[in-house]
């Protein structure tokens, strides 16, 4: 069983904001590192950002000052806030959770942007 589930995805017309959930269960949330990965059509899968069980975080330099990663520790969530959204942000993004030898992925939802 998947320990992480996405959600949030849909068709969004440029310039508008989406948030993207992940809900884990069955892991010890707060000791993981969560993150976001996209991989678009024909490329290879990307880091988008990741927040670690301190709340540090990492962002990619295309998304940066756009998106916003951040977690819900009480609710095993974490959240990927995306604003100002373009055409090519379109992918499928990945919910990812790494500590230890465990590291997981869900089974990702699709964000499309239209022009």
């Amino acid at each position: 069983q998947v320990p992480l589930v996405e959600s949030g995805g849909g068709l969004v017309q440029a310039g508008g904001p989406l948030r993207l959930s992940c809900a884990a269960s069955g892991i010890t949330f707060v000791l993981y590192t969560m993150g976001w990965y996209r991989q678009a059509p024909g490329k290879q899968r990307e880091l988008v950002a990741t927040i670690s069980r301190g709340g540090s975080t990492n962002t990619a330099e295309s998304v940066k000052g756009r998106f916003t990663i951040s977690r819900d520790n009480a609710k095993n969530t974490v959240y990927l806030q995306m604003n100002s959204l373009k055409p090519e942000d379109t992918a499928v993004y990945y919910c990812n959770a790494v500590y230890g030898n465990g590291d997981y992925w869900g089974e990702g939802t699709l964000v499309t942007v239209s022009a």
